[in-house]
């Protein structure tokens, strides 16, 4: 390349699909090369991944045919070494094997060279403290600060010196890094991920190495090498073991593209000039997602805390009028989700009609049907409970409405906790369902790969545990709340629940698909949240569910809320894929914006 060709950094500031990097965002991952966020913008990333790319591979800025080549630099360096070999500041080091053509990862400009990673740096690693020692004598004192894994970053941002550990000088079994090493993760789940530079002198971990740089090599520019995709991937091939990492023999042979000293120094600046750009770009993004969410909930938060129709007709106006532009995100949709579940249950997501019978009829039938089934036998007689006091409802009903207990609608069963209680032994491969926490998905129990099955005559003799058609149950135990409901099909028309499950029957079944509805709502969590203990694992009494108030409708209100809620539900799904299939798309450009430059990860 010329100095009169314009490099393809042009195209990153200025191409029309610069758009397509700052808008690609997706979910954070607990494992990329990144930082701690929830959201990470893809797009920016894959941007920073491209910039370094061009960078090493001398694509980012023109060459200067003036600069004195790389070969000459390695000379120097080979000088170099050999004094300080001569005053017995650095051990002899075998001959590196030298980087033949077809070794090559792509092609570098004239005046720069191929060269392998031990050969431009004198590269070792640090020294581990156990914890008692750590806290008994390097915590809060003064010396070389001590530099953990943890306290290294994924790029350029600065190591953490202030993490309360420091080695003492005079202290000789600790490797010191000067200033200006560059420092990377060789060992476990930040191998090759975590790099970093050091602007003074340091001590620091054994599963880091430190590269010391002969000749004036610009440290900047060789962490941005350590942070280029084309690195990190010949990184990854060459590390081993269950754990995953690199010996320092192996990292040492990692070809490293090396430039004129001049040309690091002006790749260093351009780099810099581009990230501070994205930084900019970041910054700007996570402050419109945070302005965003905030609209989002203040504007959903109006809908449930209105009082009067013509208030929640304005707050829903409100909304309506920008719906486009509000819920384009994941989040925002199951915001939208929740609010339309809570207006639901609030009796605000459809109209009354006066002549509905109202609910407190339909609760006198349920109570007579509850006697007779307590006089079969067929449920248990539950302590009654006092008159549920206004101070205690969460906000007001509308005509017609009823707040009860749950126990007012439904019958309770625990699971069996007998002798009889399944064993392995008892496991077959087709049978009866045996039901556990895992097999709770999305409020539904559901038959998958991992179901147990006991058989027909073990289930017959256990007692308790046993389901029938659209009963709930509820985990005690661990998850405390996770609710699911029972569905039979042609193959099962009945299961058994674990010992730590509650089966929770309604009296009246056309009630079920209203009450499912209630269970998934902010204020049956809460309800649960508030009466669950346990320091280590999460619990609540089933007598606890029973005493947990349900806002009830009349019966026809309750289809109508169904029917509104599924319709409602439905459309949010469909928004939520055609949003993914948009940010599919996206994150497919991201990716294939470098493809021009032969770019892969």
């Amino acid at each position: 390349m010329n100095s009169k060709s314009p490099p393809p950094s042009s195209f990153i500031i200025h191409n029309s699909s610069f758009d397509v990097w700052s808008s690609a965002v997706k979910a954070k991952s607990s494992a990329g090369r990144g930082g701690g966020k929830k959201q990470e913008f893809y797009g920016i990333k894959k941007l920073r991944e491209l910039i370094l790319e061009l960078a090493v591979r001398g694509l980012l800025i023109p060459q200067d045919k003036a600069d004195e080549p790389a070969t000459e630099l390695l000379k120097k360096i080979a000088k170099e070494k050999e004094q300080l070999v001569k005053e017995g500041k650095l051990k002899r080091q075998a001959a590196p094997t030298p980087v033949e053509e077809q070794s090559w990862q792509y092609t570098i400009p004239k005046g720069w060279v191929w060269t392998r990673v031990g050969t431009i740096g004198n590269i070792f690693n640090g020294n581990s403290i156990n914890a008692r020692l750590k806290e008994e004598k390097y915590t809060d004192i003064e010396g070389h600060p001590f530099i953990a894994t943890k306290d290294v970053g994924y790029g350029f941002e600065d190591l953490d010196y202030e993490n309360g550990v420091a080695i003492p000088e005079g202290e000789e079994k600790f490797q010191i890094a000067s200033k200006g090493a560059v420092l990377i993760c060789a060992e476990g789940g930040s191998a090759g991920k975590k790099c970093g530079l050091a602007d003074r002198d340091i001590c620091f971990g054994n599963k880091l190495f430190a590269n010391e740089l002969f000749g004036g090599i610009s440290s900047k520019y060789i962490l941005s090498v350590y942070l280029s995709p084309t690195f990190f991937s010949a990184f990854s091939g060459a590390m081993t073991g269950i754990i995953g990492g690199i010996s320092k023999a192996k990292f040492e042979t990692l070809l490293c593209p090396l430039p004129p000293l001049a040309e690091q120094n002006r790749i260093v600046a351009k780099v810099d000039e581009l990230m501070a750009l994205c930084d900019k770009l970041e910054q700007e993004q996570a402050d419109s997602a945070r302005t965003h969410e905030t609209l989002v909930t203040t504007l959903l938060d109006a809908l449930t805390t209105t009082r009067e129709p013509g208030q929640f007709a304005q707050a829903w106006q409100r909304i309506a009028a920008h719906f486009d532009t509000l819920f384009t995100t994941e989040s925002s949709i199951d915001q939208l989700k929740q609010t339309i579940l809570q207006l639901a249950v609030m009796g605000k997501l459809v109209e009354q009609d006066p002549g509905d019978e109202p609910a407190e009829e339909l609760l006198k039938q349920i109570a007579s049907e509850k006697k007779k089934l307590i006089k079969e036998g067929k449920i248990k007689k539950q302590k009654n409970l006092p008159e549920i006091p206004e101070c205690k409802v969460r906000f007001r009903l509308p005509n017609g409405w009823k707040w009860c207990y749950l126990m007012d609608i439904a019958g309770f069963e625990n699971g069996d906790r007998s002798s009889r209680y399944p064993t392995k032994e008892d496991f077959v491969d087709e049978g009866i369902p045996f039901f556990g926490a895992p097999d709770i998905k999305q409020g539904k129990l559901t038959y998958n790969p991992d179901l147990r099955f006991i058989s027909e005559m073990k289930f017959s003799e256990l007692s308790n545990g046993k389901l029938v058609d659209l009963d709930f149950v509820m985990l005690l135990r661990g998850s405390v709340g996770k609710v699911a409901q029972f569905h039979k099909n042609e193959n099962h028309q009945t299961g058994f629940i674990n010992a730590q499950m509650l089966i929770i029957r309604l009296i009246d079944k056309n009630c079920c698909s209203y009450l499912y509805n209630y269970m998934q709502s902010v204020y049956f969590k809460q309800s649960i949240a508030a009466e669950q203990s346990g320091a280590v694992i999460q619990q609540i009494p089933a007598s606890k569910i029973a005493s947990i108030e349900i806002p009830f409708p009349p019966s026809n209100e309750q289809r109508r809320i169904v029917a509104k809620v599924d319709e409602l539900m439905a459309l949010c799904d469909r928004l939520k894929a055609n949003l993914q299939s948009a940010q599919a798309t996206q994150l497919h450009l991201a990716d294939s914006v470098g493809d021009q430059f032969g770019i892969r990860n």
